[in-house]
């Protein structure tokens, strides 16, 4: 244990400052690097730590294959968001600069650098995923000389080489005496799949964009058709604040039938709009998502934390989209951008509570893909809907064929069933119910009925599955698995009594027969032949929460202690946020807090405190473990709970660690529960 806690201290040492208003983190030069997405839901921006570089674009919902004989990967787009700054003839790099600080802002999700050129200049400039327009990104550039300098910026459109046949082009479209130049690539993604379009400009704010005798000069330089450049050069005397950005957008033939032109005009949209208009729409809409809040007293870190982890979960959707969300989010390519369990399970319990927008674009990804859902089910034999381990854009599975899972982790269908029956619980809204709810769940409890098998007693067994724990694979009565399809059809016998549907007769019989295994002292047991073996992650104790199934509490305890000391170091992080739920739950506050931390703090990269996937690992940003850790406050200690009867508060508990708990913009009514 010395070695790991002495790694855990340098790496709180390590992580950036915490701002005592609990809305910013910042951070200087460090020698490990992980940065923060600035992302809207459509694209995701990923900084460096070098000046005006960033390492990625992420496209969400895009995808080709990986390889001629791989699944899909989500896209990794063309970096619109790289530009050069030369002063006087040398270029700005992390080597000639000093005062290096970063900070991200995330009330209004502004990723803000800044430093000294020598003793020629002060610099920032910030980063947008705009969230009004959707597919653009913006850099805000301020340069103010402390001498007289000459200034030379470019803006650069760089193209993955696993992108085909780039066109890279300038051209200054006019329109009457408006013009409006635009760099731009257009490409087919790396197997032909899709047609990327990007397009960049720069901006002057303080020269009316339609006077082009009042812009510095451009100059376009193709340097390869994946290496597209445009240029100015600006003399700027000793104090003069000189105020420009830069703005891309990235469009595809996923959302667009014409992604070049469209990307062109999200770019004019951009340059002739004036900033504070556009900023501000962007700040109003992340004001209005900030309705839902989490707000901690007394422990500006665990504040930091928390918040992190909804901002994470905000930019990673979209409630204007039927879009999911990936465990990665749009921070990397990592888990090729497929879609599973981690969504239903963590991440959409928070959002459904704080943000119900965005829970139904989530709910309606899955609804979107029920056709795919039912001719799954119909090729492996089975009746009703079964929903695909990974799921991309087409709803087909997309797991590797070689990763059993794919095959054989069966309880996501039963997770998504769930999932849409809290969302009613919820909002009540019984149109969305008849028309989407209701049909998907009819589906999955149909599933349910064909997959389980009679055993001579008159039980139900569901035979050879992958279950939560994923050490175990091809086993017998997971407790997960059964727990969750019990589960999913109680509550199809809810719905269809709610849209005055027949209920069949098989969904009770089954769901009330299936089996769950127990030890001799009463233990639940995770499946028919486990033994005490390591587990991946929480699988029995998710009867208890969040499905209620094991809800005495003498059991709930001996399945809390015999099964947490065997969560693997290696697994995901959701294993202890599940645990600290249910010590919070029995009004163990200590154990609970204890669980919470450790259920991301060894996760947390430097220097912001990106969440990797496991205390081992090293792939932020994990929005699955976001979910779990949040799940922890809104459903520990903040004591919400999903009933019939909507969101209701039961037993609230405060660490000792903490002054107050305050949850605000909860649910359709956007009610503020405290808790001291």
């Amino acid at each position: 244990m010395k070695p790991l806690l002495i790694a855990l201290l340098f790496l709180l040492s390590a992580i950036g400052t915490a701002q005592e208003d609990g809305w910013t983190i910042s951070s200087g030069k460090v020698d490990q690097y992980t940065g923060i997405v600035a992302a809207n839901g459509r694209i995701g921006i990923l900084p460096e730590d070098k000046p005006f570089q960033t390492k990625s674009i992420i496209l969400n919902n895009v995808y080709d294959k990986e390889s001629p004989l791989g699944v899909s990967k989500i896209l990794l787009g063309m970096n619109f968001a790289n530009l050069d700054m030369e002063v006087d003839g040398e270029l700005v790099t992390k080597d000639n600069i000093s005062d290096f600080r970063q900070e991200l802002d995330m009330k209004t999700a502004a990723f803000t650098t800044s430093f000294t050129f020598k003793d020629k200049a002060n610099i920032s400039y910030t980063i947008y995923a705009l969230r009004n327009v959707q597919y653009t990104g913006y850099v805000d550039v301020k340069v103010i000389p402390t001498k007289l300098l000459k200034l030379k910026v470019t803006g650069k459109i760089s193209t993955p080489e696993t992108y085909q046949d780039p066109i890279s082009t300038f051209r200054i479209l006019q329109d009457l005496e408006t013009t409006m130049p635009i760099l731009q690539t257009v490409a087919k993604s790396r197997l032909g799949r899709h047609t990327v379009g990007t397009s960049a400009t720069f901006i002057w704010h303080a020269i009316n964009s339609t006077r082009e005798n009042q812009r510095p000069e451009l100059t376009h330089e193709k340097v390869t058709e994946y290496d597209n450049r445009l240029s100015f050069e600006q003399e700027l005397k000793k104090g003069e604040v000189f105020e420009f950005a830069w703005t891309g957008a990235e469009c595809s033939t996923q959302d667009f039938e014409d992604p070049q032109t469209e990307s062109e005009r999200f770019v004019i949209f951009n340059l002739l709009t004036p900033r504070n208009d556009l900023l501000g729409q962007h700040f109003k809409l992340w004001e209005d998502l900030w309705e839902g809040d989490i707000i901690i007293e007394g422990n500006v870190q665990d504040q930091l934390d928390v918040r992190l982890a909804l901002y994470h979960l905000y930019a990673f959707s979209r409630g204007d989209s039927n879009l999911s969300i990936a465990p990665m989010g749009l921070s990397s390519q990592n888990y090729n951008g497929h879609i599973f369990w981690d969504t239903e399970l963590w991440m959409f319990p928070p959002l459904l509570l704080l943000n119900q927008d965005i829970a139904r674009s989530l709910v309606n990804y899955r609804s979107d893909r029920l056709g795919k859902a039912k001719e799954k089910a119909i090729n492996f034999g089975y009746k009703g809907a079964m929903f695909p381990w990974e799921s991309d854009d087409t709803g087909e599975e997309a797991t590797p064929a070689w990763a059993l899972t794919g095959t054989f982790e069966h309880h996501i269908t039963a997770d998504v069933a769930i999932a849409f029956w809290n969302y009613y619980r919820v909002t009540q809204n019984l149109e969305w119910l008849k028309e989407r709810g209701y049909p998907l769940m009819k589906e999955v409890a149909d599933y349910w009925v064909s997959r389980a098998t009679k055993n001579n007693d008159g039980s139900y067994s569901i035979k050879n599955v992958v279950g939560a724990n994923e050490f175990a694979p091809n086993v017998d009565d997971n407790a997960f698995t059964n727990g969750s399809a019990i589960t999913a059809l109680q509550f199809a016998i809810l719905a269809a009594a709610e849209v005055g549907e027949p209920i069949p007769l098989m969904w009770n019989d089954v769901a009330s027969n299936i089996r769950i295994l127990k030890f001799e002292d009463g233990t639940t047991r995770e499946h028919a032949t486990y033994d005490g073996e390591r587990i991946k992650q929480a699988d029995v104790n998710l009867l208890t929460y969040p499905l209620n199934i094991v809800n005495d509490q003498e059991t709930v305890l001996k399945d809390l202690k015999y099964y947490e000391p065997k969560l693997a170091e290696e697994g995901p992080a959701m294993g202890q946020s599940v645990f600290a739920v249910i010590y919070a739950r029995l009004g163990d506050a200590k154990e609970a807090y204890r669980l919470f931390r450790r259920s991301y703090e060894p996760n947390k990269r430097p220097p912001f405190g990106a969440l990797a996937e496991a205390a081992t690992s090293d792939n932020p940003y994990f929005a699955t473990g976001a979910g779990g850790m949040l799940q922890v406050v809104l459903f520990g200690f903040g004591g919400l709970h999903i009933t019939e009867e909507g969101i209701v508060q039961k037993n609230p508990i405060l660490p000792k660690e903490w002054k107050s708990l305050t949850i605000t913009g909860v649910g359709p009514e956007k009610k503020t529960y405290k808790v001291e």
